[in-house]
């Protein structure tokens, strides 16, 4: 994935655009022209070179006749807009790939996840403190394979069921007892 996305950018970035491309895409020349007598207002986009870009150039056919000409090409206003579609291609293949990267991760872990994960004895409902209770007690009297921490996810699950334990005897202690932990 990530050479995929390294050979895109490069190729972007690297294979020049042709000149007619260039003046296609990268650059224009917009005139904005608001309401003239009975003429409604418009607006003028060509690909000209930048010394083109004026009223006389753009409006084709022009609207008013030839002695308001000048009149009408007062009122508009012409700008030249330049801008870089490789920048823009490179930006959204970028964005793409991390995308791609993170949807590549969820579904790896969507279907790894269930796989390593063993029933967990915490997930009992609050209402059933007792069997918790008798479970914690031999959990911790006998203690089973897993919280031997022979690997690293072996290790997290240990950490994770003593803070869920934790969590547990908290919530017991807020909530049955009315008292906080200090």
């Amino acid at each position: 994935m990530k050479f995929l996305s390294l050979a895109a950018v490069f190729w972007c970035v690297l294979v020049p655009p042709s000149e007619a491309t260039k003046s296609f895409e990268d650059v224009r020349c917009k005139c904005i022209c608001p309401p003239y007598r009975n003429i409604s207002g418009k607006i003028y986009k060509k690909n000209v070179s930048q010394k083109d870009c004026n009223c006389l150039h753009l409006v084709e056919p022009m609207p008013v006749p030839g002695n308001d000409v000048e009149a009408y090409c007062l009122l508009c206003e012409c700008k030249y807009e330049e801008r870089s579609t490789i920048t823009i291609k490179v930006i959204i293949i970028i964005y793409l790939s991390v995308i791609g990267a993170l949807l590549l991760y969820m579904a790896f872990l969507m279907l790894v996840d269930p796989l390593i994960r063993k029933p967990d004895a915490y997930t009992q409902p609050l209402h059933n403190e007792e069997e918790s209770e008798d479970a914690h007690s031999l959990a911790a009297v006998h203690p089973s394979a897993s919280s031997r921490a022979n690997t690293v996810l072996e290790r997290v699950e240990g950490a994770q069921q003593r803070w869920k334990r934790q969590v547990q005897e908290q919530r017991k202690t807020v909530f049955d007892r009315h008292k906080m932990l200090s």
